[in-house]
């Protein structure tokens, strides 16, 4: 008993202390993490870019939570008199501010659409969709506008910054290839477990261990709650500006990270006195968007990660607007005018527990994740089987599902802004989308995508091998959301499991969620095709020049195409016009290129 005394002391004074000692753990850390935030700086402060931008946001978010927490309400009693005076001029100031947005839209898309009219039919589909679902409404008449127009416009200044503004692009692109660099880290397990040659030849030891990892991952972000200070943040954002009420705020921008069923774990004890509207909003949301977890399989079949991140983060307001146009609120909420609400960190005891309780539950999103894909491909090609017999008997070679959907939807395609010869590709996507599920239409277009990089011809015969790049951007941000029929048993059992009570209102209500989710989708396709800038064709002359022409790629073909337009073969004699009359090479390029491709001049 005396030999354990210095240790029950020891144990009293920490308890005694515990907030002292927590004050002075955490000075240390802030002192060490600014040494080495100093000494990162000062020997490569270009390197160190990234850790100052992160470490500036949170460090803006914590002085901002402890200014709040100490004079937040005295500064709100100081700024209550500009706040009352403010409140009188707000109505003729609303509609000055409103007009005065409305002319600076007006002729910023003046002046971006000279170059490229073609932006202006994504513009007309995106107005187009919105109409439609206004159309669509259950009450036209309680439409809260506030919401809807700060959503969409959320969601527009978001798509500006990230497809326009170098700043943007250059965040969105860092934070692609710093996701596709931490996803490498699977193959360290998965060569482990699986081998090499499994990893590299097989899709199922490929792509899937990603979630695995992924999911482990969230556990821990989960434990450590960072994910919910996250959430909280973006919640917060939306709630102030567009008046929407913090429980269904919350689930929609918890589902930009995580899934259609765990995104309303966030809210479950609030979920059975939620109205009818915030239930539809819930659900719009979980359609909308999808996993991280799969968006690291998307990644790895060669999608691009910036466009999958950004069209996860603009679909969080469109989707919460586009749910309150289509299903406004008509009843008193009991959450209207709460702050927040509370989210719980999880059971998990330490980090440990955390990480294999994350992998352990990825087992069952791998396992369906397979059999779905087993079962619908098996599904497709039956249906595809069917319906080439039924067309055999009326003389209609090669009728398959991908066509009827390529014909049926071609115009919702060409609405968003694909050109015309794209939009049955598109549109098939779509389809698949739709009909099947997002993973493997994104694995469709992946194949699309590789077409194109490899430098493959266009069109072999009448079938077109691969999208253009303002195509593929576009089918990107149409394809990413969970919304298609397959996943509406998922979100129907899954809240109906949270809130059994409520299961006839979520019945009732999910088709015009998914439906609602669709379109959310289809909305942030067709920002993607007002906002894309064609990629401007380097110097093909000195491309052509350091090329040894043994294996074609896009920028190849794009020059080939480039020379093929500029020879002329009169009288069997072979010219150049533009630049490309004053090259020595041109005659042996055209050569190499015909070598690759089939054109007129290869006659020669």
């Amino acid at each position: 008993r005396k030999a354990l005394q210095p240790a029950s002391k020891a144990k009293h004074f920490c308890k005694a202390h515990a907030k002292v000692l927590r004050r002075v753990g955490l000075g240390l850390l802030g002192v060490a993490y600014l040494c080495y935030f100093i000494a990162a700086c000062y020997l490569n402060f270009q390197r160190a870019l990234a850790l100052v931008v992160m470490t500036a946001v949170v460090a803006f978010f914590i002085c901002w939570d402890i200014f709040k927490k100490h004079c937040g309400a005295k500064v709100l009693l100081l700024l209550r008199p500009i706040g009352k005076c403010f409140q009188k001029s707000w109505q003729w100031l609303k509609w000055l501010l409103w007009v005065a947005l409305l002319a600076g839209l007006i002729v910023w898309l003046a002046l971006d659409t000279g170059k490229n009219p073609e932006q202006l039919i994504s513009l007309g589909g995106f107005c187009f969709l919105v109409l439609l679902l206004f159309a669509c409404s259950k009450h036209h008449g309680a439409v809260s506008w506030r919401a809807v127009f700060w959503g969409l416009g959320l969601e527009f200044l978001l798509g500006l910054f990230i497809v326009r503004t170098t700043p943007g692009i250059q965040v969105f692109q860092w934070l692609g290839d710093q996701i596709q660099y931490f996803l490498g880290y699977t193959t360290a397990g998965s060569s482990f477990v699986f081998g090499d040659t499994l990893i590299q030849d097989i899709f199922a030891f490929q792509a899937l261990p990603i979630i695995v990892f992924f999911s482990c991952v969230m556990s821990i972000l989960y434990y450590l709650g960072v994910m919910q200070w996250l959430i909280l943040k973006i919640s917060w954002l939306l709630q102030v500006s567009m008046g929407t009420t913090p429980t269904e705020t919350l689930s929609v921008a918890g589902n930009i990270f995580v899934g259609q069923t765990e995104a309303p774990l966030l809210i479950r004890p609030y979920l059975p006195d939620m109205t009818l509207s915030e239930i539809h909003a819930v659900m719009t949301g979980g359609f909308s968007t999808i996993a991280g977890s799969v968006m690291g399989a998307y990644i790895s079949f060669g999608i691009d990660p910036a466009s999958l991140i950004a069209a996860s983060v603009m679909a969080a307001p469109c989707a919460l607007a586009m749910a309150k146009l289509v299903y406004p609120e008509v009843e008193e909420s009991k959450f209207k005018g709460k702050a927040s609400v509370h989210l719980s960190s999880g059971e998990e005891q330490n980090i440990l527990e955390a990480a294999s309780n994350g992998a352990a539950a990825s087992v069952g999103l791998v396992a369906n994740i397979a059999a779905s894909l087993i079962a619908f491909f098996a599904v497709l090609e039956f249906i595809n089987s069917t319906l080439r017999w039924l067309g055999e008997m009326v003389d209609i070679e090669g009728l398959t599902f991908q066509v009827i959907c390529s014909y049926v939807l071609m115009p919702v395609a060409f609405l968003m802004g694909a050109d015309w010869a794209d939009s049955p590709l598109v549109a098939e996507l779509l389809g698949i989308k739709i009909f099947l599920n997002e993973f493997v239409a994104y694995q469709q277009l992946a194949t699309y995508k590789k077409n194109r990089l490899m430098g493959l011809e266009e069109w072999d015969g009448n079938r077109k091998q691969w999208l253009s790049e303002r195509a593929e951007s576009i089918t990107t941000f149409a394809l990413c959301g969970f919304a298609n029929f397959t996943s509406i048993g998922i979100t129907l059992g899954g809240l109906a499991s949270i809130a059994p009570q409520r299961k006839g209102d979520i019945a009732s209500m999910v088709l015009r969620a998914m439906l609602t989710g669709v379109c959310v989708s289809l909305l942030n396709a067709c920002l993607a095709g007002l906002f894309h800038v064609p990629t401007e064709v380097g110097d093909c002359a000195a491309f052509f020049s350091t090329t040894n022409f043994s294996s074609t790629s896009y920028t190849m073909y794009t020059c080939c195409k480039q020379l093929f337009a500029s020879s002329v073969l009169q009288n069997g004699t072979l010219s150049f016009t533009g630049s490309w009359a004053e090259q020595a090479d041109s005659v042996l390029w055209l050569t190499e290129c015909c070598g690759h491709y089939n054109h007129t001049s290869c006659a020669g």
